[in-house]
């Protein structure tokens, strides 16, 4: 039963979706490209009192693209879930970063209801990004474990966490920040954060859960081994 597990596991991963790497990374550089020049001409600057729209568009278009070309494209499908965790979960460690909003909050330049709980929840999961990295290669199977889906939940929980203060308290209390507010957030270098960073890992975040997912079911339907091919399968592809 393991052999056979393992043959249907191990099988080669579809030529196509190689080809896909140059694509993805061009997307995220214009995007990037898009976001300097859009930033550059104001588009993200919001009226005193009213609600970030424009952010909050840059922020969700390359969320739902990516959601959308999950869905309805096969071979982009395969990539996502053929890319190595290691490099995804690798990659979370930088939001340690998160630090430097506690600087800007203490040099007066963002509110401290928006520093602190983005900065804290950010720094939380940069720091504890290389431990899951450890389990990972520690144990292969901890990808299809209730832990790592958590981890994942409580980065995207953050990242929800601090864009809904951005973006709610403006329009629902316009006066709250007073004198500091969470407009710089809308200029360069910052609108970088909340417009090309925070889409960027709230997607590797759902890559993992989609790994997660599909690593659970195969763990139900052929066992450890089954899921621990398919792990080995993905960070060698």
């Amino acid at each position: 039963m393991e052999n056979t597990v393992m043959s249907r596991v191990d099988q080669p991963k579809v030529p196509a979706v190689s080809g896909l790497g140059t694509f993805v990374a061009v997307f995220f550089l214009g995007w990037l490209a898009l976001i300097f020049v859009l930033a550059a001409r104001g588009a993200f600057v919001a009226p005193q009192g009213a609600p970030p729209l424009a952010l909050l568009i840059g922020l969700l278009t390359p969320l739902s693209l990516f959601l959308l070309g999950y869905r309805t494209i096969p071979p982009l499908r395969e990539f996502i879930l053929s890319a190595d965790l290691r490099l995804i979960v690798g990659m979370q460690a930088w939001r340690w970063a998160g630090f430097g909003f506690l600087t800007l909050y203490f040099y007066g330049v963002l509110p401290g209801i928006f520093a602190w709980p983005a900065g804290l929840g950010d720094m939380a999961i940069g720091v504890t990004a290389p431990l899951v990295l450890a389990a990972l290669l520690r144990r292969p199977g901890f990808a299809a474990s209730k832990s790592f889906v958590a981890w994942n939940l409580s980065g995207i929980l953050d990242l929800t966490l601090a864009v809904s203060i951005g973006a709610l308290v403006p329009l629902l209390a316009p006066n709250f920040y007073g004198a500091v507010s969470t407009a710089p957030m809308t200029q360069l270098p910052l609108v970088l954060i909340p417009a090309y960073l925070v889409p960027t890992f709230l997607i590797l975040h759902l890559t993992a859960l989609f790994q997660a997912r599909r690593l659970g079911r195969l763990t139900t339907r052929y066992g450890k081994s089954g899921a621990s091919g398919e792990i080995r399968m993905s960070q060698t592809a």
